[in-house]
């Protein structure tokens, strides 16, 4: 597994890429919208050969413009939770690529190289320190997240599907990584059990049913489903963790220096509405 600095991420201002960068021409108006070339962590190793980014390590997308900005503020999509899916749909160049067929590493680096298209590199939002549970707005540059690389091969060329041994009970399992789809599904189950009145939390759960594909050659959800519910937590940790390391997407941290407690630490920030609606 490797880690590179995206290039297209250190992209110039959007008022500075609109000079002389080759793109799509208007018909109406005489300027072309901006198209950059985006690196994709999983460097298309897991998607089907007829899928358009089989074997493809970069995609294109447009820059955004006031159509984009019209679909994040969209009551219809925001009720639905499709909002990153249309913003997508929108700013790939090509058409065949249906947002919810990538997988969710590949789709977090596409937004994230939208998003610096449409506002910059510069991410401002209210992280809590570490050390001393301070809150507190800092300032993060988009532009000095690392690319994390597929860190083990498909079991098959072309294959969202990818194995591990369970250290405890042993057995072979074998797993994708979510797509879309996957985790719109997941948002749409979560919603209605709050509805229902369901407020346990499941989320370890509810990803290794969507992740797990068979355990020891068997495929039927309801064994699947069954195994997963009585799992040594051993072997669970063990997979999750495994996963995660190999896991191609890109890597939403950052360094703050906490002006309470004066402790520099590495966080996770939010991905807040501010991402997509920078202060002016």
């Amino acid at each position: 597994m490797s880690k590179n600095r995206n290039e297209v991420f250190n992209a110039p201002r959007p008022e500075e890429s609109l000079k002389g960068t080759p793109g799509i021409q208007t018909q109406e108006l005489d300027f072309e919208i901006p198209v950059e070339t985006v690196p994709l962590p999983s460097q298309g190793l897991a998607y089907a050969v007829d899928h358009p980014l089989h074997g493809a390590t970069t995609v294109d997308i447009k820059a955004m413009t006031a159509r984009e900005e019209d679909i994040l503020t969209s009551k219809a999509f925001i009720k639905k939770g499709t909002v990153i899916t249309e913003l997508l749909r929108s700013c790939l160049t090509d058409k065949r690529i249906n947002p919810d067929t990538l997988l969710a590493g590949d789709r977090n680096a596409i937004m994230v190289a939208i998003r610096i298209t449409g506002y910059g590199a510069e991410y401002n939002v209210e992280v809590d320190c570490p050390s001393c549970n301070t809150r507190d707005k800092h300032a993060f540059n988009l532009g000095e997240l690392p690319i994390t690389s597929l860190g083990q091969e498909p079991t098959e060329m072309g294959s969202n599907r990818f194995d591990f041994i369970l250290p405890m009970t042993k057995k072979s399992v074998h797993f994708k990584f979510l797509t879309g789809r996957d985790e719109q599904e997941i948002m749409v189950a979560a919603g209605r059990r709050k509805k229902g009145g369901l407020v346990a939390d499941n989320l370890v759960t509810n990803k290794l049913q969507y992740s797990l594909v068979a355990i020891d050659g068997k495929t039927e959800k309801s064994s699947i489903n069954h195994f997963i519910r009585h799992m040594p937590a051993r072997d669970s940790l063990a997979l999750r963790r495994h996963m995660d390391k190999i896991e191609p997407g890109i890597e939403m941290k950052g360094w703050i220096d906490c002006t309470s407690c004066d402790e520099s630490t590495e966080v996770t920030f939010p991905l807040g509405a501010s991402f997509f609606w920078p202060d002016a």
